[in-house]
């Protein structure tokens, strides 16, 4: 019989200075995570898919499932009673909770990754950074801009042909599989470790002309090497690469000089979780946990998967 998450969560995390409270906040991810994928299962019969006619803060057009997947996910957090405030790619302004005693974790998030390709049946995610509020302090936007080395834990979902939630902390990486016959999240996937072996590459490669030089021989490396592998859905992307070896990249380009991707909720929670899985995150100039963030909708260039491929591949592209 499968663990179940609250098992899981009670056997590590209860009892622990660390991670107090941090079993309400994956819980609240977890209740949000069930209402999300059923919303994009159900999208096109509920005619939940399409564009709200607004433009997000990243200045690009909002879906709808991704307002009802960011209003759901704060409400869930909120109710955990421990996180104390919330931002979100959808959301201009942090999201203040509480600031008791009990509020104790910050949580940044990508409400709903890849969210354009569900009217193609295309697997998308949830991806959420949780980092610790120090006592006392106050909370503003400024608050939550801390280094990706000071996260507590990192948590994406997957919502596809099952959905899945992968929980790491400190050198510790587990996945849950949602049981739809009892909406219960099991433990399948136990001590996730990136496999040793790379066995393909992800980019996009109708970006290649727009790369400097250096990126170009980094690509055409890797291209001669590994097989192509890209959904363009950045958590669907990862999420195979963890499971069975591999690198992404979206590097800069002349047209994104800084990246595209957000260091605060994209690219520190999968830097996180692939550092404890093994592996490692780079924006091709400095380790991704390194970068010291100086507003919440930063964005950053990202190189993720194994270890010694981002390593080999961030030196081609410093030659």
């Amino acid at each position: 019989m499968f663990q179940t998450l609250s098992e899981y969560s009670a056997s590590s995390w209860k009892g622990s200075n660390e991670y107090d409270g941090l079993e309400a906040v994956v819980a609240g991810i977890a209740d949000g995570a069930q209402l999300i994928q059923a919303k994009v299962r159900a999208a096109v019969l509920a005619q939940a898919v399409g564009t709200t006619g607004e433009i997000n803060v990243q200045g690009e057009v909002v879906q709808i499932l991704d307002t009802f997947s960011s209003d759901t996910l704060v409400r869930t957090l909120s109710e955990s009673g421990r996180v104390a405030a919330v931002s979100s790619e959808e959301i201009e302004e942090t999201v203040v909770v509480g600031d008791s005693p009990a509020h104790q974790y910050l949580v940044q998030m990508d409400p709903l990754d890849g969210s354009s390709n569900i009217d193609v049946a295309i697997s998308v995610g949830s991806i959420l950074g949780i980092w610790k509020r120090q006592a006392d302090e106050m909370i503003t936007d400024s608050t939550l801009l801390k280094k990706g080395t000071e996260q507590v834990a990192a948590v994406y979902t997957v919502y596809g042909s099952c959905t899945m939630m992968v929980v790491a902390t400190r050198e510790n990486v587990q996945g849950f599989t949602l049981d739809p016959t009892d909406g219960i999240f099991r433990l399948t996937n136990p001590d996730i470790r990136i496999p040793e072996k790379n066995s393909c590459y992800s980019t996009n490669e109708g970006n290649f002309k727009g790369l400097d030089l250096g990126t170009q021989k980094a690509v055409e490396e890797l291209r001669s090497t590994y097989s192509l592998r890209y959904v363009g859905s950045l958590v669907a992307d990862f999420h195979r690469n963890l499971l069975k070896g591999g690198i992404f990249l979206y590097p800069s380009t002349k047209k994104s000089p800084e990246g595209k991707l957000r260091l605060m909720y994209e690219a520190n929670p999968l830097a996180f979780i692939a550092e404890q899985a093994g592996g490692a995150a780079s924006s091709g100039k400095e380790r991704i946990l390194d970068i010291e963030p100086k507003k919440l909708h930063q964005r950053c260039a990202l190189i993720i998967g194994n270890k010694d491929v981002v390593e080999r591949t961030v030196s081609v592209m410093d030659r």
